[in-house]
């Protein structure tokens, strides 16, 4: 037996040398073979979202369907985008900054603002004012959108605000987190969901950033509160349809390219995985009870125009959302006898995502008729008046926080109690966290319901069999059990997971053999395992920038419906090692993950189901989870640790200790760079 182990060594050690051309050869049975089609696990998870979005509501009568909004209204604001956000910060008055005044063309006036979002961080605004007014006049927020990295100096921008003040409309334009002023890389939007980590639902501080500007018009004395409008452009539509439903002080609504229906982005991932949009805009629980066509619904009866391009070449095609966004809520409008104030205009001018001079038009019409204000519709030539990003910069203060600084700060602030010492209080304590943990990553076990065999080999002293792994959840998950031809069927089991998916557990070297050789060279089984959103389970497809591996698109869609992928990871994990120990006798398991996802994965595993594993190993992880955050690693490469509160009330040592009676063992971790 000695000699048969030692010559089991030889031959993977040899293969750790071979290369990867090899390991067909050394350690057969698929390990670099995908066992699922990244379209068909795309296809499960479409149809697992699909499952769980929110129905449109079927209201009989107009009072029925104002009580539903309210209560929708209230539930979204209360328990979705407040969520975790200091009480004090919700319902601080504006504070804006007058920065003084700009030279402008004829008929209008306009000033640089500054103005707190949350205390430390700040933003810059431009206010556009007719240069008479008499009396209360209507106001518009104009919101910025994504990839404007001009922000509100954007010439289609000034030109939209410039012709609202000549048409006697007070327009304010708010400057957007990422662009113009504001835009830095601690600003990105896939850095938001760092916010989620510690405990503050994320669009919370969009929300904000937008709201801001609704109160400083509400409470602008030359401003009628009973006719303010609101529009912008892609990200700046999604922030109008999201205020002006969720606010009623908002009376006209315009919002252009910037919002379709869960459903449609749901069917786009095969085609257009950018449709999903940037992480706020499906941010953690905000699709459970609504979605936006509910949301779209909402406006009613108040005047509401959909602007969208037929041909947009970033998404939003108005023929492929008009039926979910506009034809499904306009009966909502016809409860109040109100259907010619809900409206949608389709531009054929210009073939991509603009707000061009035709949708401006439209926009300048609209909103003189909802606001009775005499009709000019053709714009007003004010090309001389553009000015350029310096003219109209207002300055922020050089220690602004910023997304990602507002995260560390918050992080840094959060006081876990300590895990108790003695036997009795550990004993309380683990059932309270684990029943916590298990809400916050939304565990829900799931069991096998087929493992299909895919492919079996004996080569080199070691026999292996491939499954696919069907879960009662309509989802999948791949591995490959293997075992040297002299060890016991009832050998002890290792589970190994890798964030680079199963063939890179037999190409990483650890003391120098493979995660795969060391398992088998001590005559153990081992199973390969690859979770959803992981290797051959992840959903891999090539999106519109050539960019392949879109889990992040499909994930934020989960997190929007109210599920977590890390507890959908974990009752996987669950399910095969239960099902594992079963099938192969196996009188223990023990548990090996590399990458600081599979190491988060088995931790969690471990924590809910205590005992299930004899010993957890994790190698190349992180000492904790503000590794996140001061790395930073970006959303999209690791979407499913962004979830929402678990930083807030667990870091890697509570984890560990929940984990008990199992070893946890972790090494080799990653370090953040020196600083500069």
């Amino acid at each position: 037996m000695k000699f048969t182990r030692l010559l089991i060594i030889g031959t993977l050690f040899s293969a750790v040398f071979a290369g990867a051309q090899s390991i067909p050869e050394q350690f057969p049975g698929s390990l670099t073979t995908h066992l699922l089609s990244g379209q068909v696990v795309t296809y499960q998870l479409q149809e697992y979202l699909l499952k769980h979005s929110p129905k449109l509501p079927n209201p009989t009568t107009a009072q029925e369907w104002t009580a539903q909004a309210d209560s929708i209204r209230k539930n979204l604001l209360d328990n979705v985008v407040y969520h975790g956000w200091p009480r004090e910060w919700i319902t601080s008055p504006p504070r804006f900054e007058d920065l003084g005044g700009v030279p402008a063309g004829k008929g209008y006036r306009l000033r640089k603002l500054r103005y707190e979002v949350v205390p430390g961080f700040y933003a810059t605004a431009l206010l556009y004012e007719p240069e008479k007014m008499e009396g209360r006049v209507p106001a518009v927020l104009n919101v910025m959108g994504h990839y404007f990295v001009q922000g509100k100096s954007m010439e289609f921008e000034q030109k939209l605000c410039i012709n609202q003040a000549l048409r006697g409309m007070v327009a304010l334009n708010l400057e957007w987190l990422d662009m113009g002023e504001l835009n830095s890389a601690e600003n990105s939007h896939f850095l938001a969901p760092a916010l989620d980590l510690v405990g503050a639902n994320e669009v919370g501080l969009f929300y904000l950033a937008m709201r801001r500007g609704l109160d400083y018009l509400a409470e602008d004395p030359h401003v009628d509160p009973n006719r303010i409008g609101m529009t912008g452009l892609s990200g700046g539509g999604w922030q109008t349809i999201v205020l002006s439903s969720l606010d009623p002080r908002v009376n006209v609504s315009i919002p252009v390219a910037g919002y379709s229906s869960l459903a449609a982005k749901v069917g786009s991932q095969l085609f257009n995985p950018n449709a999903a949009g940037d992480p706020e805009q499906q941010a953690s629980d905000f699709l459970v009870s609504q979605d936006y066509a509910s949301l779209t619904a909402m406006r009613a009866p108040r005047p509401t125009l959909l602007i969208y391009n037929a041909e947009d070449n970033c998404c939003f095609r108005a023929p492929l959302v008009k039926p979910d966004v506009f034809d499904a809520p306009k009966p909502f409008f016809g409860l109040y006898k109100k259907t010619d104030v809900f409206q949608f205009y389709e531009n054929t001018d210009i073939s991509s995502h603009n707000y061009g001079l035709s949708n401006r038009e439209q926009a300048y019409q609209f909103l003189t008729k909802s606001f009775g204000l005499p009709n000019a519709p053709h714009e007003f030539s004010v090309g001389e008046d553009i000015k350029s990003y310096s003219e109209l910069a207002g300055g922020i203060p050089k220690d602004n926080l910023t997304i990602l600084g507002l995260a560390r700060k918050m992080g840094s602030e959060i006081q876990r109690p300590p895990v108790p010492t003695s036997v009795a209080e550990r004993k309380v304590w683990g059932k309270s966290e684990r029943s916590r943990l298990e809400s916050v990553v939304r565990y829900k076990p799931v069991t096998i319901v087929r493992s299909c065999l895919e492919d079996n080999a004996h080569h080199n002293g070691i026999e292996s069999i491939s499954y696919r792994f069907a879960f009662s959840n309509g989802l999948s998950a791949a591995g490959v059990w293997m075992k040297a031809l002299t060890s016991s069927d009832n050998a002890p089991m290792t589970i190994i997971l890798n964030d680079k998916g199963k063939s890179a557990a037999a190409t990483e070297v650890w003391d120098h053999l493979s995660e795969v050789g060391n398992r088998l060279s001590r005559g153990e089984q081992v199973l390969v395992l690859d979770l959803v959103f992981t290797g051959d389970a992840s959903p891999n497809i090539t999106d519109a920038f050539g960019t392949t591996g879109t889990s992040w698109s499909i994930t934020q869609m989960l997190d929007g419906v109210g599920e977590r992928p890390l507890g959908m990871e974990t009752a996987q994990l669950i399910a095969v090692a239960r099902w594992a120990q079963s099938q192969w006798n196996a009188p223990q398991i023990r548990l090996e993950s590399t990458g600081m996802r599979s190491q988060v994965e088995s931790l969690v595993a471990a924590a809910i189901d205590p005992g299930l594993f004899h010993a957890l190993v994790t190698r190349g992880g992180m000492h904790s989870l503000d590794y996140l955050l001061r790395k930073p690693i970006d959303y999209r490469d690791a979407p499913d640790l962004f979830c929402l509160d678990l930083y807030k009330y667990f870091d890697l040592d509570q984890l560990g200790a929940l984990a008990e009676p199992t070893l946890v063992t972790q090494t080799d971790y990653l370090e953040l760079p020196a600083k500069q």
